[in-house]
């Protein structure tokens, strides 16, 4: 083998190696489908107790109606240090007729179908004053003897109250 082809070699060893450490990782979460998959459970055929033995327990359970069944899985996919990925979504809902235990309708959701919430981070206020740093400094030495009490005006303080 000639320098040339050896040094190729070890480039090429050298790259492979470190685009392998770029790959993702995928991990996978949720409700897996084994032996049968969500969507094959058969509206006005099935009933809880076979979608239970096909599928097995559900991921969750609506919590204003226990008719209705969800199964969520998800795969996640990380590159090296960043932050993981949601790649993949899949939520299916089964919705149970409260009497007979059919199954009405299987709805399927995807990434696609999710919607951005606006989180609003405000914060809610609390019953007290705020202090400041001389206060806070001052404060605690012979519990607060030093400073004045003034809690009249503060919401939720009762009349003649000295805390």
């Amino acid at each position: 083998m000639s320098r040339h082809a050896a040094l190729a070699l070890l480039v090429a060893v050298t790259l492979s190696g470190g685009l392998s450490a770029c790959s993702p990782i995928t991990s996978y979460s949720g409700f897996q489908a084994i032996d049968s998959d969500p969507k094959d459970v058969k509206v006005g055929t099935d009933t809880k107790s076979t979608v239970r033995a096909k599928l097995g327990s559900p991921s969750v359970q609506s919590t204003f109606d226990p008719n209705v069944w969800f199964y969520v899985n998800q795969i996640k996919e990380r590159v090296a240090f960043r932050r993981p990925q949601v790649t993949a979504r899949n939520v299916t809902a089964i919705t149970f007729n409260k009497d007979t235990e059919m199954v009405e309708t299987v709805n399927v959701y995807t990434l696609k179908d999710g919607k951005v919430i606006a989180f609003n981070d405000r914060e809610t206020p609390t019953r007290g004053r705020e202090m400041t740093v001389l206060e806070q400094l001052l404060g605690s030495v012979g519990r607060g003897g030093l400073l004045p009490q003034d809690d009249e005006g503060v919401p939720g303080s009762r009349p003649g109250d000295r805390r």
